[in-house]
């Protein structure tokens, strides 16, 4: 039984990091030194995506749903719901791509994106302005029993990011909850009936990294890539000191070239690969043609656009 928490924290004060996620690193450091020494140890932590708090819907659930506040999570899909950047549950019939774009602010030589942007409305509306706060979107396991789920005490109030000591990256817990993944739903995976996947990769999956211990690892035999895959440099910051990760870039599709499915899928939401603990290797598998972009208005004229144009790039 592989038991993971969902975690949704709420941006307090500015942050002074990566402008769409949190890395897991910087989350697992936060965490761990709350933690004792084997816990810490076993602890893994997804990247924190960030998202807006805001009012959205899913299309062809009929479900809607405010993200102040975590969702039940039944099918394998439902893990996923807050973890694209693209946030394509937001309302076409707002304007979602200024809610989904952090406000920056400035603290002298350093850029921040703020916990909070502000909008003007018409002036016809009861109030002038409305306002959307940030949260950020994780998941927690343990590579042993007793780890999850971690209790409020430990999650609400943490820092992270750069500038801590200053008061910057302060998140407060808004909600969590336990999913046991074996229990969860996967008949769209396992029920596929073309048989052919792809692999959408959440997080980069790391091939080389200058932290001690950590070993060089080749693209899995299981990915089938019609293509040069896109390459990344990152940062591993530990203390003092620093250290270069070369990894696949993240939101990149492959096609899947195992014979397992739903072992893979279970597999993804667990990560794969070295520094896997701290986000890197976060995987998810998708029926090959399904519809990767998929927007909450269906019915909207901004919805129809897009249509329109995807229809004449085929043509």
């Amino acid at each position: 039984m592989t038991l993971i928490q969902e975690v949704l924290f709420e941006l307090e004060t500015d942050y002074f990091g990566h402008p769409y996620y949190v890395s897991g690193h910087a989350l697992f450091t936060a965490l761990a030194r709350r933690l004792d020494d084997d816990a810490g140890r076993s602890l893994c932590v997804s990247n924190g995506v960030f998202l807006p708090g805001e009012y959205g819907r899913i299309v062809g659930t009929g479900s809607s749903f405010y993200t102040t506040g975590l969702e039940p999570v039944e099918t394998y899909d439902d893990l996923f719901r807050f973890r694209d950047a693209a946030q394509r549950w937001l309302l076409d019939s707002r304007p979602r791509d200024a809610h989904n774009t952090l406000d920056l602010q400035s603290h002298g030589d350093r850029l921040t994106f703020s916990p909070t942007c502000r909008f003007g409305k018409p002036a016809e509306n009861q109030y002038s302005k409305r306002s959307v706060t940030w949260h950020v979107h994780c998941y927690i396991h343990g590579e042993g029993d007793g780890v999850v789920p971690l209790s409020e005490s430990v999650l609400d109030g943490l820092r992270v990011g750069g500038a801590r000591n200053h008061g910057l990256g302060e998140v407060r817990l808004t909600d969590s909850q336990t999913i046991e993944l074996e229990s969860l739903d996967y008949s769209r995976v396992r029920n596929w009936d073309e048989d052919r996947f792809h692999i959408e990769l959440l997080s980069p999956y790391v091939l080389r990294s200058q932290h001690p211990g950590a070993g060089d690892q080749s693209v899995p035999w299981w990915w089938d890539c019609p293509h040069e895959l896109r390459r990344r440099r990152e940062r591993l910051v530990v203390g003092d000191d620093v250290f270069d990760v070369d990894t696949v870039d993240h939101g990149q599709r492959v096609m899947f070239a195992g014979d397992d499915p739903v072992s893979t899928a279970v597999n993804g939401v667990r990560r794969v690969g070295t520094h896997s603990k701290f986000g890197f290797g976060e995987f998810r598998v998708r029926p090959a043609g399904d519809d990767r972009v998929t927007w909450s208005d269906e019915g909207s004229s901004a919805h129809r656009t897009r249509s329109r144009r995807s229809e004449e790039a085929e043509l």
